[in-house]
């Protein structure tokens, strides 16, 4: 993976934080640019499409939730990975952030080689899907993998990144059941600590969007997709 080739908004109120990441990701050979609150973020989002964003979850203005949040109900913005900086582990603020659309956290304080590592493995996701096909379709949903829109019977939805690939991989094989450890496997990858709630959280965001007759919980087992 050539990182030179990726760009990464970092969002944090502080300073050192800022500077510290910034000379850490640089020297690995990302190209680094930053924000100092929510409402600067989402403004350089729009300009520059970043591949992935760092973002401190409380800030001032504009708190990291809600920037998230507004990242990705924006359909003119190409999605980007979004990873929360912070030092709070309580589990109602990463069910939060997953709900407002986050795809990871990365706790403070910050190792610089995990740190490296971590962003490396979240890029790694861009090219990684095991869907080539750019159109992919059954009776009455239609995923534009280009575009990053799904169509339900010819109404378009944009969806979080997480959601979208949750989607992909249950509509990539329509009856065939997949249990949480599969899911969590190819959708956040085995580096990556989530709350158990995680898959919970995303599934319902789907049926909130999709309507509840497309994805079928298998109970004791896991979950299938069926073209309704």
């Amino acid at each position: 993976m050539e990182n030179k080739k990726f760009t990464i908004l970092l969002v944090d109120d502080e300073p050192d934080i800022i500077d510290f990441l910034s000379y850490n990701l640089k020297k690995e050979g990302f190209k680094v640019v930053t924000a100092n609150n929510g409402a600067e973020a989402l403004k350089i989002t729009k300009q520059i499409s970043p591949n992935l964003i760092l973002l401190d979850v409380m800030m001032p203005k504009m708190d990291g939730i809600e920037t998230c949040q507004m990242i990705r109900e924006d359909i003119s913005i190409k999605q980007p990975i979004i990873a929360f900086l912070t030092s709070r582990s309580e589990d109602y603020s990463q069910i939060a952030g997953f709900e407002a659309g986050a795809d990871d956290y990365i706790t403070k304080p910050i190792r610089p080689r995990l740190l490296v590592s971590k962003v490396i493995s979240l890029l790694r996701r861009i090219s990684s899907s095991p869907l080539e096909e750019k159109i992919m379709s059954t009776n009455s949903v239609k995923i534009d993998r280009e575009r990053f829109l799904i169509h339900v019977k010819g109404e378009e939805i944009s969806l979080p990144k997480k959601e979208f690939e949750l989607l992909e991989l249950l509509v990539s094989k329509p009856g065939k059941v997949y249990n949480r450890e599969q899911i969590m496997s190819l959708i956040w990858g085995n580096d990556t600590i989530v709350g158990e709630r995680t898959i919970d959280v995303h599934i319902r965001k789907l049926r909130e969007k999709l309507g509840d007759a497309y994805i079928r919980t298998i109970k004791g087992v896991g979950y299938t997709f069926q073209d309704v």
